[in-house]
């Protein structure tokens, strides 16, 4: 299939480009720097040349402000719009194309259920209230009025992406390997994750099953509390595992990002993966930390 990614030059939307490549898709970048290759569009300005997003079957939407870094007011800005934004503007263009594509397949993130201790959330569970929660209920809503054309939506609601070479788990391998790892916080929180590959699984899953649509969980099977996985991350690394980072260090180092992302608890279960009948390749985190590291 010929299919269009935004975000292709990020972290997950680059290898996410190579895999589909070497399944046999034909990928183009719709890319804001004219130093790469591909489509270059401004959607905060609305400029794109329209007549070349004419004839994709796929549409994969991954563009977004990182959501690392302290959330002043200006970066809380910067994350909320550039994720609606340049979906509404990539709606809106689409919605003018003679040859829509069949789907659009959206990152979206498990930030949308907010801090919810121990309750299982499912793809039905309702929103928080807390500021990702809002980003990701706008985020998501903002591409729903492609449906009256009869295109298919899907919504990857992401966890921890588990790789080495980025995400979360880069920042903590440096205190880990100098054995200064341990629970953040409480460590009763519980932290949804998932391997890269499986990441890239989902999102290749998506492409080619048209039973995939609406809210999708991708996080492995087998979530885990934060106690349950520095320990794992430990045994990976051969490293102890018990130096404590106190929830009154990670606010005062992180301010809300750290209060949101590593001291909040989100219990999310793959149900919509579970049905469909998609196989996880590192559905345990202790081997999937292994294999990568």
């Amino acid at each position: 299939m010929r299919i269009l990614v935004t975000g292709a030059t990020g972290f997950i939307g680059s290898k996410l480009c190579h895999r589909l490549i070497a399944g046999g898709h034909t990928i183009v970048r719709l890319v804001r720097d004219s130093r790469h290759a591909g489509i270059v569009w401004d959607p905060y300005k609305k400029q794109v040349d329209r007549s070349r997003l004419e004839g994709f079957d796929i549409v994969i939407h991954l563009a977004g402000e990182s959501i690392n870094g302290r959330w002043t007011a200006q970066k809380k800005k910067a994350i909320l719009e550039s994720r609606v934004q340049s979906t509404d503007f990539l709606v809106e263009c689409i919605s003018s194309l003679q040859h829509k594509p069949k789907a659009f397949i959206s990152a979206s993130a498990i930030g949308y259920y907010g801090n919810r201790g121990d309750e299982e959330l499912t793809e039905i569970s309702k929103p928080g209230n807390d500021f990702l929660a809002e980003v990701c209920s706008q985020w998501e809503a903002a591409s729903e009025a492609l449906r009256k054309f009869g295109i298919r939506v899907a919504h990857i609601r992401t966890g921890l992406v588990l790789s080495p070479e980025g995400g979360a788990l880069k920042e903590l391998l440096l205190p880990f390997k100098l054995g200064a790892g341990g629970p953040v916080g409480t460590g009763k929180q519980w932290w949804s994750w998932i391997g890269l590959e499986d990441l890239l699984r989902v999102y290749e899953y998506a492409v080619n099953n048209d039973n995939v649509a609406g809210a999708v969980n991708a996080v492995a099977p087998n979530t885990v509390r934060n106690k349950e996985f520095v320990t794992m991350l430990g045994k990976a690394l051969h490293r102890p595992s018990f130096m404590p980072l106190p929830s009154l260090m990670v606010k005062l180092i992180f301010g809300e990002m750290g209060d949101s992302l590593l001291l909040g608890s989100q219990r999310v279960m793959p149900t919509v993966l579970k049905i469909e009948g998609f196989e996880f390749k590192e559905p345990e985190l202790l081997k999937c930390l292994q294999g990568m590291l």
